[in-house]
């Protein structure tokens, strides 16, 4: 290898890792709740002061609960219950999200309850 061809692929190398890292900052919120649960978003159930996240991957739902405004910490709730079982529920004090909740529901249709403060969703029975 020649001089120029090492400081081609050194150049390279930090162009990418430069674009990784200012892509990483760009929003930052949006990557925690997303990476809270694995698998591919399916609905999403918005209300006054929040949104429910529903994941679902092979025959597990997962649920996450965000608040619009997130930062301070605000009473939070989430459970996840599949027809036929017990729900599964995260709640309590939280600045950024209550869950990850995740429950196997195979086929089965599922009831999905958030809240952020006074503001909350019920799904009803639904299949995702």
């Amino acid at each position: 290898m020649t001089v120029g061809s090492v400081r081609r692929r050194t150049a390279l190398g930090l162009a990418v890792l430069t674009a990784s890292g200012t892509l990483a900052l760009a929003s930052p919120g949006t990557a925690d709740a997303a990476s809270a649960c694995s698998g591919r978003k399916t609905r999403t159930l918005a209300f006054s002061t929040g949104e429910v996240r529903i994941y679902r991957r092979s025959g597990y739902v997962c649920a996450v609960t965000v608040p619009k405004r997130p930062g301070a910490r605000q009473w939070m709730s989430v459970s996840v219950r599949a027809r036929g079982g017990r729900p599964v529920v995260d709640e309590g004090l939280f600045s950024k999200r209550a869950g990850p909740v995740t429950v196997h529901a195979g086929r089965r249709q599922v009831w999905v309850k958030g809240a952020v403060g006074r503001g909350g969703v019920s799904s009803g029975w639904i299949r995702c």
